[in-house]
């Protein structure tokens, strides 16, 4: 199973292979980081739903994806005790952080925004699982594989909620925006191996450099 059509339609570039190179250069950093998204996804869903009480759709869709979200954190960290990975402290990627710096102050477009990047981490999400699947050993690839659904869907999820609570016109003009910031940020050199980091600084300085 690849990509869904819609994320791959959807987003502005596709995983570099400098950085699936990386992650399987740093197998025990890819599961923490793994399960600290999904640990921060719930609490970001969760927020909203203290957030946002007025809006009904939000709130049975985003209590049902936190308790996804959560039951995915609980998936990672056994598959974490089964190989023997310690659960590290960690330090954040960019990624997310970046994201929502770019989300308007003011309501009602701060919760349109929240909502279009949350449909932006939860595409990359399942790209980046649809396209390590095949690079992994069998049993990690078929976890990843059995996400792609519910990620999928997750990303559908928040697409929707935007639709719903902003105008179309709203969304069409946010939304490239938005990929356009995630696509720098995937492109990107970074330091450090994260889930959602861009490629390593120095295949980014090869390839700058026309040595890649």
């Amino acid at each position: 199973m690849g990509v869904p059509v819609a994320i791959q339609s959807f987003l502005l570039c596709s995983t570099p292979a400098a950085w699936l190179d990386w992650a399987l250069q740093n197998p025990d950093i890819l599961l923490v980081d793994h399960a600290n998204c999904e640990k921060k996804a719930a609490s970001t869903a969760l927020q909203m739903l203290y957030r946002y009480v007025a809006h009904d759709a939000l709130l049975h869709k985003l209590s049902r994806l936190a308790r996804e979200e959560l039951r995915h954190f609980e998936q990672v960290i056994g598959i974490m005790q089964t190989r023997g990975v310690d659960y590290l402290q960690l330090s954040a990627s960019r990624y997310a952080g970046a994201l929502r710096q770019q989300v308007r102050a003011t309501e009602p477009g701060r919760l349109v925004d929240t909502l279009l990047v949350g449909a932006i981490i939860e595409a990359r999400s399942c790209e980046r699982f649809a396209a390590l699947a095949p690079l992994l050993d069998t049993g990690l690839g078929d976890f990843y594989r059995s996400l792609l659904a519910s990620e999928s869907r997750h990303f559908a999820d928040y697409l929707q909620l935007a639709q719903t609570v902003g105008s179309m016109q709203d969304v069409r003009e946010r939304l490239p925006v938005l990929l356009e910031q995630e696509r720098a940020l995937i492109e990107a050199p970074d330091t450090e191996f994260r889930f959602h980091s861009g490629v390593p600084k120095t295949a980014a300085q090869c390839w700058q450099g026309g040595l890649g």
